[in-house]
């Protein structure tokens, strides 16, 4: 018996490929489409390039000739200095002794100067640690860190402040720092009684004390006086100050309301330093 053999017949794709010249059987025809697109991409991205590449000459071109040369020998070239872009105002703080710059000329020429120190004088301020009454806070960044003062004004501040600045020209002389100082007085004069601030910059150091003085700042030493609780800051013009009572947390302090009491009851006169001798009890009592 003879077994039957079933023949399998080859796919379409097997007879195209014999029917086929040897060469072509394991390669395909390219896509004229295809190979035309690959061709005109590559040539865009070719001029691109080298239009990039002339545009970096070009610009660089320019810029040579735009910038002056440092050497000294290129002419048509000058050099300037920078200028300050805030120039010294009447209403810009400056340090005396640091800058050598007194104080600008009075806007009033007419008014006598007083200088009002600021701690213990006018307020007292409690770091850290809230006290249990306080007016204020005051967040100053010192040496890069944060700090906190509770302030306390001292009774009749307000008061005070308000009735110099109708006779006085009023310059705080502090021998605390800006950073901590100019956030006070920024809430203490709400009524911009103030013409001028002073701080630590503007003292001189004295065998480790903070000297206030006044021959530096641009005024007429007679037409000067200077409120303050240490007497150490006004030693150099100790004719030209008037002392006052250290303020920390005395709700029944006066001191301010007596000194408007004798500015009003006096004569001033032509020279400050008398008034002040008469205050003090240096001399007999004119007012």
């Amino acid at each position: 018996m003879v077994s039957k053999v079933a023949k399998r017949t080859p796919t379409k794709s097997l007879k195209n490929r014999k029917n086929l010249p040897f060469t072509h059987r394991r390669t395909r025809n390219k896509s004229p489409i295809k190979t035309t697109a690959a061709a005109t991409v590559a040539s865009i991205n070719k001029s691109i390039y080298t239009c990039h590449r002339r545009l970096i000459k070009i610009f660089t071109k320019l810029a040579r000739i735009a910038t002056p040369e440092k050497s000294p020998r290129k002419k048509g070239y000058k050099i300037l200095k920078k200028s300050p872009s805030n120039p010294p105002s009447a209403d810009v703080r400056r340090s005396l002794f640091a800058e050598k710059l007194p104080l600008p000329p009075p806007l009033y020429p007419k008014r006598n100067t007083i200088f009002l120190d600021l701690d213990e004088t006018l307020v007292h301020s409690t770091a850290t640690v809230p006290p249990e009454r306080y007016d204020f806070v005051v967040r100053p960044v010192i040496d890069g860190q944060k700090s906190e003062f509770y302030v306390l004004k001292r009774p009749f501040v307000d008061e005070f402040l308000a009735y110099l600045s109708d006779k006085f020209e009023i310059v705080i002389f502090t021998a605390g720092i800006e950073e901590y100082a100019s956030q006070v007085l920024d809430k203490l004069d709400w009524r911009n009684a103030i013409s001028h601030r002073l701080y630590r910059d503007s003292c001189k150091a004295v065998d480790g004390i903070f000297v206030k003085d006044l021959g530096e700042t641009g005024r007429d030493l007679s037409r000067v006086v200077i409120v303050d609780d240490n007497p150490n800051s006004y030693q150099f013009q100790p004719e030209n100050a008037i002392p006052i009572r250290q303020f920390v947390d005395d709700l029944g302090d006066e001191e301010l309301k007596k000194m408007m009491e004798l500015f009003e009851g006096c004569d001033l006169g032509e020279d400050l330093r008398d008034f002040v001798r008469v205050f003090v009890g240096d001399d007999d009592k004119l007012c």
